[in-house]
């Protein structure tokens, strides 16, 4: 191991410390998994910081991270979802559109070109507005309710940017296939 390893590590360590936050949600135990996320998010931050500060950049840390962040996302809303705290039209809609999103990146890669990823100003609006909704939901749910209509306009607002990312993903992913040409 190597010290420009260390952002991968801690990428790893993000993707297994998304199994005690589901447990803890499960037990609803929020103000505890309210810590962990608050860990996972440093860690996010740390790998990220330690990456771009010393060129530890890898092609492998740029899959983990973002595996990292879905992992953690994805099993949060299908809880949050199971137990009505986030309605089940919007698990399915954030599912829906990652399922889409990877789904075309693999045919992308297999059937035009690598996929170099770089995500739209959109996305990362929408996956902050994913963030900040399962943390607030999980701090109503746990430690300090909060005002109903904030957490309704942020699932409205987390569901209108997951259908223009999703739709922008398309957009965009399939006029570059439609230029580059098919590899049969």
């Amino acid at each position: 191991m190597q010290l420009r390893d260390i952002p991968n590590l801690i990428s790893i360590l993000r993707i297994l410390l998304t199994l005690p936050i589901v447990w803890l949600l499960l037990e609803q135990q929020f103000s505890h998994a309210l810590i962990l996320f608050a860990v996972a998010g440093f860690s996010d931050g740390l790998d990220g910081y330690l990456a771009k500060r010393f060129g530890w950049q890898s092609y492998l840390g740029g899959l983990l991270d973002p595996l990292a962040d879905k992992a953690l996302l994805m099993s949060s809303f299908l809880v949050l979802g199971g137990q009505g705290l986030i309605p089940i039209w919007l698990v399915l809609l954030v599912i829906f559109r990652d399922l889409t999103i990877v789904g075309g990146a693999l045919y992308y890669n297999f059937s035009v070109e690598e996929v170099d990823a770089d995500p739209s100003l959109i996305s990362k609006l929408n996956t902050l507005l994913q963030i900040m909704l399962v943390l607030l939901v999980v701090t109503d749910a746990g430690p300090f309710p909060l005002p109903d209509l904030l957490i309704e306009w942020l699932i409205w607002g987390t569901g209108l940017t997951t259908l223009i990312s999703g739709a922008a993903y398309v957009w965009i992913w399939s006029n570059k296939a439609r230029k580059k040409g098919w590899r049969i």
